[in-house]
Order: structure tokens, then C-alpha cells, then sequence
């Protein structure tokens, strides 16, 4: 089946995903760029099964021209999303070292200075404001790099670069020339950190030290390509969940009146939507299988390429009641926003952080916050991976 996944009607589910979840859930797709077929994994059980199982290799699609949703593949071909443990394991552990709880509590007043400004400049502009715009657009941004401490100056072209490459639609010479710009930044920005080491993130990399004797660290490259895949998995996603969040507690009055008047909700809250949430197009990186595995009662042959689909996962009435429906009481269940598995979100602490930071504050400050034109006249975003409210006006 081909499969371009270019559904965007707000944040409904996509009906292909839903329709193959339920009817075919195992199943061989082609997809808008890319050559030859992959199998589409869409059951949660199954999904969990793929993404934690070592015989399904993300290092054996490199120099693959796998099925995709862009024209040239996002991550870097030595990426960490791109790598098999040992080698994995190694990386996330050293990584892990800068992005421990201990960290993110040292980094919390930093982020709440950042959400702080924002909102005064959202004061001042409204109401009515564009969240969008003046806070989603810039949060993340400002606080990866800020925790990073890359330069002000430097952050509109990293973030057009980004956009390059998460797009659908740029073509594949703007992509590569995205990614090689990208790669040469944090390259020469890993090497001056190295030699003249500070306080921030990158700083932390490159002294974190593992092993038996503790003098494993991160060599140049390793450092560079860490610091590159913080910075746009630390800001990229993040950026269009803030107003996709906003969004839907909005659009969910009794909800969101309840996490008004019980602020304990919120990190449950904040859960729910998260899973609720179809927040990008289609799929993500696909692994190749080592050998001839059984999955759902079909036999992925060694070679194949497979996706996943954390989006219909996340929707699998197998699993979760209702699940369409946006429930704060529904039981505790892993969900997969974040991934799963052997490649789960490195910076999924530092994301919750500022997620949680942001709303709170937004919350308390604005009680009477509202959408200032009705859900049906927002403009949503088409021509990249992502889906979010290409401008989100809002009122108190």
C-alpha cells in the first residue's frame, strides 16, 4: 500500500493509520520518497516489541534509500538514532551524565527565567497574543541554547537549517545542504567547548566519563554530533508540542478546568496529552531486521526494513479504553511520545521539564486564557513532518 501519510485536519488521527492498526497491522508500505517497501508495525504490543528487540538494527539502514517521509533521511548517518549497542549503550550512558534528574533540577531556574521573559513579552503584546509565534517558536529554541550556550546571534540559522530539514516539500539539495551546514557548526562549536570548557550542556559532555577505569569519554566527533542532536531533538519537537498542548486544553474546557483548579493534575495531564496527540505525518527512522523474525504471526524476513507507528500506538484500543477520548483519569500506561525502547528519547526529562514549567506558569498567569478566534478558523501547518497551529491567537 502506498502510504503519504499527508493527513492534516488539526489534530485528528490520521484514518490511514487508524484503518491499518485495526485491519491490517502488519503490512508492506511505500512511502513518498525512498525506494522499495518497508513493513509497517501500527499494534502497540507489536510496536513495543520492535523498538526493544536488538535483532532489529538501526545502524544497517545507513546508505539505505529506505521509504520515508523526507527527501533526504533527518538524522546524521552517525547519529545515535542511527547506532546499535554496544555502541549505543556506550553513547547513553556518557549522554545520560548531562541530562541526569540531578541536572535538569540544577538547569530548572535557568528554564523558568527563559518562560518567564517569554510571558511578559506575551503581556505586553496582548490580548490578544499568537502563542505560536511569541512563545512556542522560542522557547525551546532559547532554552536548548541557552543551555548550550550557543549565542543568540547564532540561532535563527539553526533554526531555518532545522526547517530545512524536517521539510517535506524543500527538496533534497536544501536538505543536504541543512544537514552538512548543521554538521560543520556543532563540529567546530564541540572542538572550542573541549578546549575551553564551561558550564553548559556541551561542557558536561565532553568531561562526562564512564567505564571500568573512567576514562571513556566522547571523542571530538562523538561530541559534536551529541551537541547537534540535542540541540534539534531538544528544541524541534518541543516547539510545536507547546501549542498543539495548548491546543487541546483549550478545546477541552472541562479539563482544562480541572487542572486550574487542581494544579497537582498537571504532570498527569501533561501525560494524557501527550499520548492523545497525532503530533507529526507518518513514521520515523526504520530498522532493518538481523535475521528472520516472528512478529503478529507474519515472518519479517532478514534484510526487510520496518516502521513503526507510535502514533496509532498510542490510540490502540487494545490497550487504551476510549482512546480517542482525552481522559486525566485514565490508569497509569507507558505511552510512546517519546519513543521506546532501545532508542527512547534521550532528553525526555529536559522536554517534561519545560513542558511543565511552561504551563504551570502559563496557567497561574493567565486563569481567564482562552482562544481568541473559534478552533475551526486556526490555520494548521502542512509541508514537513510535523503538525501543529501555524498561528494559535489567544486572549484572557
Amino acid at each position: 500500500m502506498h502510504c503519504p501519510f499527508d493527513h492534516g485536519e488539526a489534530l485528528e488521527p490520521d484514518p490511514l493509520l487508524e484503518r491499518l492498526r485495526d485491519e491490517r497491522p502488519i503490512t508492506r508500505i511505500t512511502m513518498p520518497h525512498g525506494t522499495g517497501w518497508a513493513w509497517l508495525v501500527t499494534r502497540y504490543d507489536d510496536v513495543r516489541r520492535v523498538v526493544s528487540d536488538p535483532r532489529f538494527s538501526r545502524a544497517a539502514t545507513v546508505g539505505r534509500d529506505l521509504p520515508r517521509m523526507t527527501p533526504e533521511p533527518i538524522a546524521q548517518p552517525d547519529a545515535i538514532n542511527h547506532l546499535d549497542p554496544p555502541d549505543l549503550t556506550r553513547l547513553r550512558r556518557l549522554a545520560a551524565q548531562a541530562l541526569a534528574p540531578e541536572q535538569i533540577a540544577r538547569m530548572t531556574p535557568r528554564i523558568q527565567t527563559i518562560v518567564d521573559g517569554l510571558l511578559d513579552e506575551l503581556a505586553a503584546a496582548g490580548p490578544p497574543a499568537e502563542f505560536t509565534r511569541q512563545f512556542a517558536a522560542r522557547l525551546p529554541l532559547d532554552t536548548i541554547c541557552e543551555l548550550l550556550a550557543i549565542s543568540p546571534d547564532d540561532r535563527p540559522q539553526i533554526r531555518r537549517r532545522v526547517l530545512d530539514l524536517m521539510s517535506t516539500s524543500a527538496g533534497a539539495q536544501a536538505s543536504r545542504a541543512a544537514k552538512t551546514s548543521l554538521r560543520a557548526y556543532f563540529s567546530e562549536l564541540a572542538i572550542r567547548r573541549r578546549d575551553n570548557p564551561g558550564d553548559d550542556l556541551i561542557s558536561t559532555l565532553a568531561t562526562a566519563r564512564d567505564g571500568a577505569d573512567g576514562t571513556d569519554a566522547l571523542d571530538d566527533t562523538e561530541l559534536g554530533v551529541m551537541a547537534l542532536v540535542l540541540t534539534v531533538n531538544g528544541h524541534d519537537t518541543s516547539t510545536y508540542q507547546l501549542s498543539n498542548i495548548l491546543y487541546t486544553l483549550l478545546t477541552h474546557p472541562a479539563e482544562l478546568a480541572r487542572v486550574r483548579t487542581h494544579p497537582e493534575l498537571l504532570d498527569q495531564a501533561l501525560e494524557e496529552v501527550l499520548r492523545h496527540i497525532p503530533f507529526r505525518q507518518g513514521v520515523g527512522i526504520a530498522r532493518i531486521a538481523r535475521t528472520d523474525v516472528e512478529l503478529g504471526g507474519v515472518t519479517i524476513r532478514a534484510g526487510e526494513a520496518v516502521h513503526v507507528s507510535y502514533l496509532a500506538a498510542n490510540r490502540d484500543p487494545a490497550v487504551f479504553d476510549h482512546p480517542g477520548d482525552l481522559d486525566l483519569d485514565r490508569p497509569p500506561t507507558t505511552h510512546f511520545a517519546f519513543g521506546h525502547g532501545l532508542h527512547y528519547c534521550l532528553g525526555a526529562n529536559l522536554a517534561r521539564a519545560v513542558l511543565r514549567l511552561a504551563f504551570a506558569t502559563l496557567l497561574a498567569r493567565f486563569p481567564t486564557l482562552r482562544l481568541a478566534i473559534p478552533a475551526d478558523e486556526i490555520p494548521w501547518h502542512t509541508g514537513s513532518i510535523w503538525r501543529y497551529p501555524e498561528r494559535l491567537p489567544i486572549t484572557w
